[in-house]
């Protein structure tokens, strides 16, 4: 099957007239990398990797074990839609290696193979399908606030929505590479727009999810347009989210779903629940990793910042969506605190390491919070043994610092890096005087 997917990919070059391959990867907090080759060097790329610095990348290779492979995924190729159709450019994934094959454990992708492996070790398929927010805006302006394209809100449209033309453009794209949508429409904020993929293999919605915001990007560039996945950017409307829907399979039975039981969830599905709820706060750092991720987790303006759950109530930190009659596939679980800054390779194989610690050790799901917590105070929600997500990177930091969960799924590399640099981003933040502080203190003060 690889060997008829590698000669597909080279027959498809010579064909289409690609000129150039570009080879993409990412580093540890989800950057997208990439170098290009030309198309005589795709088949030997294809059979042995092509080596470059490690030590250039963030959280790669230290100088003195500098060289990397970078061994394409003759699965992810893709024609770039938006490149000269006259000097043909494409794309593909690779999986970073050693330069004596073995897998490199600073490669994100790797994190999830990895953990995905030890699904399947398990009897499982992981499939995940994201909700993806994100803000149109004017170019930006050094110094000045972000200038929204329209005062819209949930599901508006009008004849002269420009951002509504932006997402038809974006989905038209994002087909044309293979990656299928289910939902699209304007958010809550003014010129907020939201994207829902369709469910797959985690490790395909991972790559989906690196191509989306590129491809989101690159439309609205076009079109002389800013498109941002940063979480808060506007003050007093809601932020962005990276609501994550997801279930295991066991071969092609959904092993979330349960006829018998009244809520139509297996008890897979509730001990996954329960490792989901129980280690939250520890893999947060990792799914909400900006400072700017903590403006977004704050009571009021519906992102989650109670470590609950329910069928049906948006105030918790997972949601069991009503499936559709008569679909046990539909039976799936919403984990709504993470946001589109994430690297989703790392996200997704968190999620899947707490949830998988709950079903391996039995946990007990805890009873179903379906009141608003929003409208609680302290003493209430302390009375139902409800917590809070961590309030800060910082806080976050702290939690994760002592997970052994996070440490196991990312391994010593990336774990140890990820805390050094997140704290250097704490260090820094503390340091800056912000707009708010100069107006509320310089004169009083």
């Amino acid at each position: 099957m690889l060997d008829q997917q590698r000669d597909y990919v080279l027959r498809t070059v010579e064909e289409r007239g690609v000129r150039l391959v570009r080879l993409w990867f990412t580093d540890v907090l989800g950057n997208l990398k990439s170098f290009a080759i030309s198309p005589a060097e795709l088949e030997s790329a294809l059979e042995d990797g092509m080596a470059f610095d490690g030590s250039s990348i963030d959280g790669f290779s230290r100088i003195q074990e500098s060289d990397v492979l970078a061994i394409p995924d003759p699965n992810t190729f893709e024609v770039l839609p938006w490149a000269d159709p006259k000097a043909a450019e494409a794309r593909v994934f690779c999986d970073i290696h050693r330069l004596d094959g073995s897998d490199f454990e600073g490669d994100p992708r790797q994190v999830l193979r990895r953990n995905l492996k030890a699904a399947q070790s398990a009897g499982y398929s992981f499939y995940v399908s994201p909700d993806i927010e994100f803000f149109y805006f004017a170019p930006p302006v050094p110094g000045h606030a972000p200038q929204p394209l329209d005062e819209g809100g949930f599901f508006d449209l009008t004849t002269t929505d420009v951002t509504g033309s932006l997402r038809k453009q974006t989905i038209r794209t994002l087909e044309t590479m293979s990656i299928p949508v289910e939902y699209s429409f304007h958010e809550d904020a003014p010129s907020q727009q939201e994207i829902d993929l369709r469910h797959t293999d985690a490790l395909t919605m991972a790559d989906s999810v690196m191509t989306f915001r590129l491809v989101v990007k690159e439309v609205a560039a076009s079109q002389g347009v800013h498109a941002t996945f940063m979480p808060k950017p506007l003050e007093g409307v809601q932020g962005s989210g990276m609501h994550v829907h997801m279930s295991l399979f066991d071969g092609d039975t959904n092993a979330f779903y349960d006829a018998d039981d009244p809520y139509h969830l297996s008890a897979v599905a509730k001990a996954f629940m329960a490792g989901l709820l129980r280690h939250a706060a520890e893999i947060t750092a990792i799914t909400n990793q900006t400072v700017n991720s903590y403006k977004r987790l704050v009571p009021g303006f519906e992102a989650p910042v109670h470590v609950s759950w329910a069928r049906n109530n948006r105030s918790g930190l997972i949601r069991v969506p009503i499936a559709k009659r008569g679909n046990p596939n539909a039976t799936r679980l919403e984990f709504r605190s993470p946001d589109p800054s994430c690297n989703p390779y790392l996200a997704f194989s968190l999620i899947l390491a707490a949830g998988l610690r709950g079903v391996r050790e039995g946990y007990e799901l805890p009873a179903e919070a379906d009141s608003n917590l929003f409208e609680m105070d302290d003493a209430a929600l302390t009375k139902l043994g409800i917590d809070t997500l961590p309030a800060s990177l910082a806080d976050a930091l702290k939690v994760m610092e002592r997970s052994e969960l996070a440490a196991e799924a990312l391994g010593e590399h990336i774990f140890e890096w990820f805390l050094r640099n997140k704290r250097a981003e704490w260090r820094a933040y503390k340091t800056h005087v912000s707009a708010y502080e100069i107006e509320h203190y310089l004169r009083a003060l």
